[in-house]
């Protein structure tokens, strides 16, 4: 089943910012790693994918740096910054809290919480 696309705009900045607290990743990696650890449920094109880390950056959320690579080519990396760790505890509480409610609702079936 196809996730609604508000449903996927709302979970992909906290999605993003979740990958990036693990380590840093550049834009191609970021698509393949959405799109691989949410079978499919996240998956975000680049021309999706790259406004959203713009918007983030743009916040504070994440900074971003050039790396050039042996073959001379650059590929921007980008990493949470601090008050992008703030932002990110605060939006997975949101995030628990509604699933909490909506399996209060029967509507979502209870997980254990990863960490």
């Amino acid at each position: 089943m196809k996730v609604d696309r508000e449903l996927v705009r709302g979970a992909g900045p906290l999605a993003v910012l979740q990958l990036l607290k693990r380590r840093e990743m550049y834009g191609y990696q970021l698509v393949e790693a959405l799109s691989h650890r949410t079978d499919g449920v996240l998956a975000l094109g680049q021309s999706t994918l790259y406004p959203l880390l713009y918007s983030l950056e743009a916040k504070g959320l994440v900074e971003s740096r050039w790396v050039t690579l042996p073959s001379g080519r650059k590929r921007r990396y980008y990493r949470i910054t601090p008050v992008g760790a703030s932002e990110l505890a605060d939006q997975r509480a949101q995030w628990q809290e509604l699933f909490t409610a909506m399996a209060g609702l029967g509507l979502v079936s209870p997980k254990p919480q990863e960490g």
